[in-house]
Protein backbone atom coordinates (compact mmCIF):
# COMPACT_ATOMS: atom_id res chain seq x y z
CA UNK A 1 0.00 0.00 0.00
CA UNK A 2 1.11 3.75 -0.25
CA UNK A 3 0.07 4.71 2.91
CA UNK A 4 2.62 2.10 4.14
CA UNK A 5 5.58 2.70 2.04
CA UNK A 6 5.71 6.55 2.48
CA UNK A 7 5.14 5.41 6.79
CA UNK A 8 8.92 3.71 6.74
CA UNK A 9 10.46 6.30 5.42
CA UNK A 10 11.06 8.64 7.70
CA UNK A 11 13.00 11.73 7.33
CA UNK A 12 15.99 12.20 10.29
CA UNK A 13 14.59 14.53 13.35
CA UNK A 14 17.26 17.12 13.35
CA UNK A 15 15.37 18.28 10.01
CA UNK A 16 12.10 18.09 11.33
CA UNK A 17 12.59 20.46 13.95
CA UNK A 18 14.55 22.58 11.55
CA UNK A 19 11.73 23.06 9.46
CA UNK A 20 8.92 22.95 11.94
CA UNK A 21 9.87 26.13 13.96
CA UNK A 22 9.67 28.31 10.91
CA UNK A 23 6.33 27.12 9.31
CA UNK A 24 5.31 27.50 13.16
CA UNK A 25 6.15 31.04 13.31
CA UNK A 26 4.58 32.07 9.63
CA UNK A 27 1.66 30.08 10.46
CA UNK A 28 0.72 32.28 13.49
CA UNK A 29 1.29 35.70 11.80
CA UNK A 30 -0.85 34.77 9.09
CA UNK A 31 -3.44 33.78 11.84
CA UNK A 32 -3.03 36.82 13.42
CA UNK A 33 -3.27 38.89 10.79
CA UNK A 34 -6.83 37.25 9.67
CA UNK A 35 -8.23 37.88 13.02
CA UNK A 36 -7.09 41.39 13.59
CA UNK A 37 -7.49 42.91 9.40
CA UNK A 38 -10.49 45.24 9.38
CA UNK A 39 -12.86 44.11 6.42
CA UNK A 40 -12.38 46.18 3.36
CA UNK A 41 -15.48 48.33 2.92
CA UNK A 42 -17.80 47.49 -0.20
CA UNK A 43 -18.88 50.68 -2.74
CA UNK A 44 -22.53 50.04 -4.03
CA UNK A 45 -22.57 51.10 -7.56
CA UNK A 46 -24.14 54.41 -8.51
CA UNK A 47 -27.49 54.48 -8.33
CA UNK A 48 -29.36 55.22 -11.85
CA UNK A 49 -30.68 59.01 -11.72
CA UNK A 50 -34.69 58.82 -11.76
CA UNK A 51 -36.53 59.61 -14.96
CA UNK A 52 -38.47 63.13 -15.28
CA UNK A 53 -41.75 61.97 -14.68
CA UNK A 54 -42.34 58.33 -12.75
CA UNK A 55 -45.89 56.76 -12.77
CA UNK A 56 -47.55 55.19 -9.73
CA UNK A 57 -46.99 52.23 -8.70
CA UNK A 58 -49.65 50.08 -8.65
CA UNK A 59 -50.84 48.45 -6.08
CA UNK A 60 -49.84 44.95 -5.19
CA UNK A 61 -51.93 42.19 -4.01
CA UNK A 62 -51.43 42.50 0.00
CA UNK A 63 -51.43 46.22 -0.31
CA UNK A 64 -53.90 47.37 2.02
CA UNK A 65 -57.22 48.93 0.43
CA UNK A 66 -58.87 51.76 2.33
CA UNK A 67 -61.95 50.76 5.09
CA UNK A 68 -65.41 51.10 4.18
CA UNK A 69 -67.31 54.77 5.21
CA UNK A 70 -69.91 54.68 6.82
CA UNK A 71 -73.22 54.74 4.79
CA UNK A 72 -75.62 57.27 5.57
CA UNK A 73 -78.69 56.27 6.59
CA UNK A 74 -80.67 57.60 4.31
CA UNK A 75 -79.29 55.70 1.42
CA UNK A 76 -81.76 54.62 -1.35
CA UNK A 77 -82.04 50.76 -0.94
CA UNK A 78 -82.10 48.61 -4.43
CA UNK A 79 -85.67 47.34 -5.41
CA UNK A 80 -87.05 46.24 -8.30
CA UNK A 81 -87.14 50.19 -10.01
CA UNK A 82 -84.48 51.03 -11.73
CA UNK A 83 -80.79 50.73 -9.59
CA UNK A 84 -79.58 53.97 -8.55
CA UNK A 85 -76.52 55.31 -11.15
CA UNK A 86 -73.00 55.58 -10.25
CA UNK A 87 -71.81 52.62 -10.14
CA UNK A 88 -69.26 50.81 -11.79
CA UNK A 89 -69.37 48.97 -15.25
CA UNK A 90 -69.09 45.52 -15.81
CA UNK A 91 -65.13 45.19 -16.40
CA UNK A 92 -66.01 41.79 -18.33
CA UNK A 93 -69.80 41.80 -19.61
CA UNK A 94 -68.95 38.65 -22.04
CA UNK A 95 -66.81 37.00 -19.92
CA UNK A 96 -68.80 33.46 -20.04
CA UNK A 97 -66.81 31.75 -17.27
CA UNK A 98 -68.85 30.08 -14.81
CA UNK A 99 -69.74 32.34 -11.90
CA UNK A 100 -69.54 29.68 -8.72
CA UNK A 101 -70.19 31.84 -5.86
CA UNK A 102 -73.16 34.12 -4.93
CA UNK A 103 -73.35 36.95 -1.94
CA UNK A 104 -76.95 36.87 0.18
CA UNK A 105 -77.52 40.14 2.76
CA UNK A 106 -78.65 38.74 6.16
CA UNK A 107 -79.09 42.50 6.49
CA UNK A 108 -78.74 45.98 4.63
CA UNK A 109 -75.91 45.76 3.11
CA UNK A 110 -73.92 49.31 1.78
CA UNK A 111 -72.99 49.04 -2.31
CA UNK A 112 -70.07 51.22 -3.10
CA UNK A 113 -68.74 52.46 -6.24
CA UNK A 114 -65.15 51.02 -5.58
CA UNK A 115 -63.34 49.36 -2.72
CA UNK A 116 -62.78 52.00 0.23
CA UNK A 117 -65.06 54.31 -2.21
CA UNK A 118 -68.55 56.39 -1.90
CA UNK A 119 -71.56 54.37 -0.76
CA UNK A 120 -74.37 54.48 -3.07
CA UNK A 121 -77.22 51.94 -1.65
CA UNK A 122 -78.17 49.40 0.43
CA UNK A 123 -78.40 45.88 -0.96
CA UNK A 124 -81.10 44.47 1.00
CA UNK A 125 -82.00 40.71 1.95
CA UNK A 126 -85.32 40.39 -0.43
CA UNK A 127 -86.50 42.37 -3.32
CA UNK A 128 -89.79 42.25 -4.16
CA UNK A 129 -90.43 39.41 -1.31
CA UNK A 130 -87.73 37.17 -2.98
CA UNK A 131 -84.18 36.16 -1.21
CA UNK A 132 -81.52 37.92 -2.74
CA UNK A 133 -78.84 36.30 -4.49
CA UNK A 134 -76.22 37.68 -6.23
CA UNK A 135 -73.24 36.24 -8.64
CA UNK A 136 -70.06 37.39 -7.02
CA UNK A 137 -67.58 38.63 -9.79
CA UNK A 138 -64.38 40.03 -8.22
CA UNK A 139 -62.65 40.10 -4.87
CA UNK A 140 -60.26 41.88 -3.29
CA UNK A 141 -58.41 42.37 0.02
CA UNK A 142 -61.65 42.95 2.40
CA UNK A 143 -64.18 43.90 -0.73
CA UNK A 144 -66.23 41.84 -2.95
CA UNK A 145 -67.71 42.83 -6.44
CA UNK A 146 -70.93 41.55 -7.03
CA UNK A 147 -73.45 42.40 -10.73
CA UNK A 148 -76.04 44.89 -9.65
CA UNK A 149 -79.48 44.33 -9.48
CA UNK A 150 -81.92 46.00 -11.30
CA UNK A 151 -79.28 47.29 -13.72
CA UNK A 152 -77.33 46.39 -16.96
CA UNK A 153 -73.71 45.45 -16.95
CA UNK A 154 -72.85 47.08 -13.63
CA UNK A 155 -71.38 45.87 -10.38
CA UNK A 156 -71.11 46.94 -6.43
CA UNK A 157 -68.32 46.77 -4.15
CA UNK A 158 -68.92 45.38 -0.96
CA UNK A 159 -67.30 45.17 2.39
CA UNK A 160 -67.16 42.53 4.58
CA UNK A 161 -69.57 42.14 7.11
CA UNK A 162 -73.61 41.13 7.10
CA UNK A 163 -73.77 38.87 4.41
CA UNK A 164 -73.18 34.93 3.63
CA UNK A 165 -71.91 33.29 0.51
CA UNK A 166 -73.75 30.30 -1.45
CA UNK A 167 -72.64 27.63 -4.06
CA UNK A 168 -73.76 28.37 -7.72
CA UNK A 169 -73.87 25.29 -10.07
CA UNK A 170 -75.79 26.48 -12.97
CA UNK A 171 -75.21 29.12 -15.71
CA UNK A 172 -77.50 29.74 -18.36
CA UNK A 173 -75.93 31.78 -21.55
CA UNK A 174 -78.13 33.21 -24.53
CA UNK A 175 -76.34 33.35 -28.08
CA UNK A 176 -78.60 36.34 -29.93
CA UNK A 177 -77.01 35.53 -33.62
CA UNK A 178 -78.36 31.41 -33.67
CA UNK A 179 -81.21 32.28 -30.93
CA UNK A 180 -79.97 29.45 -29.14
CA UNK A 181 -80.22 29.26 -24.73
CA UNK A 182 -77.55 26.65 -23.19
CA UNK A 183 -77.81 25.09 -19.61
CA UNK A 184 -74.79 24.45 -17.82
CA UNK A 185 -74.17 23.05 -14.55
CA UNK A 186 -70.64 22.52 -13.09
CA UNK A 187 -68.67 23.87 -16.38
CA UNK A 188 -71.00 21.22 -18.45
CA UNK A 189 -73.44 22.15 -20.79
CA UNK A 190 -76.87 20.20 -19.80
CA UNK A 191 -79.34 20.98 -22.21
CA UNK A 192 -79.91 23.25 -25.32
CA UNK A 193 -83.14 25.22 -26.63
CA UNK A 194 -84.15 27.26 -29.56
CA UNK A 195 -85.44 30.82 -28.09
CA UNK A 196 -87.50 34.12 -29.28
CA UNK A 197 -85.81 37.35 -28.63
CA UNK A 198 -85.84 40.89 -28.43
CA UNK A 199 -87.12 42.53 -31.68
CA UNK A 200 -85.40 45.83 -33.22
CA UNK A 201 -85.68 48.76 -30.93
CA UNK A 202 -86.12 46.27 -28.19
CA UNK A 203 -83.07 43.95 -28.35
CA UNK A 204 -82.60 41.53 -25.19
CA UNK A 205 -79.45 43.39 -23.36
CA UNK A 206 -76.23 41.61 -24.12
CA UNK A 207 -73.97 40.90 -20.57
CA UNK A 208 -73.73 38.94 -17.37
CA UNK A 209 -76.98 39.40 -15.39
CA UNK A 210 -78.50 36.85 -13.01
CA UNK A 211 -81.95 34.95 -12.41
CA UNK A 212 -83.57 37.46 -9.58
CA UNK A 213 -86.35 35.08 -8.63
CA UNK A 214 -89.52 33.79 -10.03
CA UNK A 215 -93.00 35.19 -10.17
CA UNK A 216 -96.64 33.68 -11.67
CA UNK A 217 -97.57 34.44 -15.21
CA UNK A 218 -98.74 37.61 -15.57
CA UNK A 219 -101.63 36.78 -18.28
CA UNK A 220 -102.49 33.40 -20.24
CA UNK A 221 -100.42 33.98 -23.12
CA UNK A 222 -97.51 33.27 -21.09
CA UNK A 223 -98.40 29.46 -20.80
CA UNK A 224 -99.71 28.97 -17.28
CA UNK A 225 -95.77 28.79 -16.30
CA UNK A 226 -94.12 30.84 -13.84
CA UNK A 227 -91.38 33.57 -15.05
CA UNK A 228 -87.83 33.97 -14.28
CA UNK A 229 -87.11 37.66 -14.11
CA UNK A 230 -83.50 38.80 -14.53
CA UNK A 231 -81.75 41.34 -12.93
CA UNK A 232 -80.80 43.09 -16.47
CA UNK A 233 -83.86 45.87 -17.29
CA UNK A 234 -84.69 46.91 -20.77
CA UNK A 235 -81.37 48.63 -22.32
CA UNK A 236 -84.12 51.59 -23.31
CA UNK A 237 -87.19 51.65 -20.70
CA UNK A 238 -88.69 54.39 -22.85
CA UNK A 239 -88.82 51.73 -26.34
CA UNK A 240 -91.09 48.77 -24.33
CA UNK A 241 -94.74 49.27 -24.37
CA UNK A 242 -96.94 51.20 -21.30
CA UNK A 243 -97.94 48.26 -19.81
CA UNK A 244 -94.05 47.00 -19.33
CA UNK A 245 -92.74 49.97 -18.31
CA UNK A 246 -90.84 49.24 -14.82
CA UNK A 247 -90.23 45.57 -16.16
CA UNK A 248 -87.39 43.47 -16.03
CA UNK A 249 -85.87 41.26 -18.60
CA UNK A 250 -87.73 37.77 -17.91
CA UNK A 251 -86.82 33.98 -19.29
CA UNK A 252 -90.21 32.73 -19.74
CA UNK A 253 -92.30 30.36 -22.14
CA UNK A 254 -95.21 31.28 -24.92
CA UNK A 255 -98.89 29.80 -25.64
CA UNK A 256 -97.18 28.69 -29.11
CA UNK A 257 -94.06 27.88 -29.91
CA UNK A 258 -94.52 29.20 -33.58
CA UNK A 259 -92.17 32.05 -32.99
CA UNK A 260 -88.85 30.39 -31.70
CA UNK A 261 -85.66 31.41 -33.31
CA UNK A 262 -86.96 34.85 -34.12
CA UNK A 263 -86.57 38.01 -32.95
CA UNK A 264 -90.27 38.96 -31.76
CA UNK A 265 -90.37 39.92 -27.89
CA UNK A 266 -90.17 43.03 -26.13
CA UNK A 267 -86.31 42.20 -24.93
CA UNK A 268 -87.40 39.37 -22.86
CA UNK A 269 -86.28 35.44 -23.91
CA UNK A 270 -88.66 32.69 -24.72
CA UNK A 271 -88.34 29.05 -24.83
CA UNK A 272 -90.62 26.14 -24.57
CA UNK A 273 -93.17 25.22 -21.98
CA UNK A 274 -91.20 22.25 -21.26
CA UNK A 275 -88.01 23.99 -21.27
CA UNK A 276 -89.30 26.23 -18.76
CA UNK A 277 -90.67 23.82 -16.80
CA UNK A 278 -87.05 22.00 -16.07
CA UNK A 279 -84.96 25.05 -15.39
CA UNK A 280 -88.01 26.18 -12.64
CA UNK A 281 -86.92 22.93 -11.44
CA UNK A 282 -83.01 22.95 -11.67
CA UNK A 283 -82.09 26.52 -11.32
CA UNK A 284 -81.76 28.94 -8.43
CA UNK A 285 -82.06 32.29 -7.96
CA UNK A 286 -78.48 33.92 -8.66
CA UNK A 287 -77.66 31.96 -10.90
CA UNK A 288 -75.45 33.68 -14.03
CA UNK A 289 -77.60 34.60 -16.72
CA UNK A 290 -74.89 34.85 -19.64
CA UNK A 291 -76.33 36.99 -23.17
CA UNK A 292 -73.52 37.46 -26.19
CA UNK A 293 -74.15 38.14 -29.71
CA UNK A 294 -72.37 34.99 -30.64
CA UNK A 295 -69.90 32.73 -28.97
CA UNK A 296 -66.14 32.62 -30.61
Amino acid sequence: MLFDRFATRRPPGWLIAALAVPLLLVTALLVGRALTATPARQTAPPAAAPPATTAAPSPSPQESVPPAAPPPDDLPVVTYDPAPRGFPPDPDPADTRPLSEGLRPNRNVAAYDAPGGRPLAFLAPTISGVRLTVPIVERRSGWTAVLLPSANRTIAWVPAGGWTTVVLRDQILVERRTHRLTWSRDGRAMRSWPVSLGMSGQLTPLGRTFVLGRTPPPEAVYGGVDVFALGAIPDDPDSVPPGLRGAHIGLHSWHNDDALGKNVTNGCIRLTRSAQRLLLAEVEPGTAFVVVDRLP
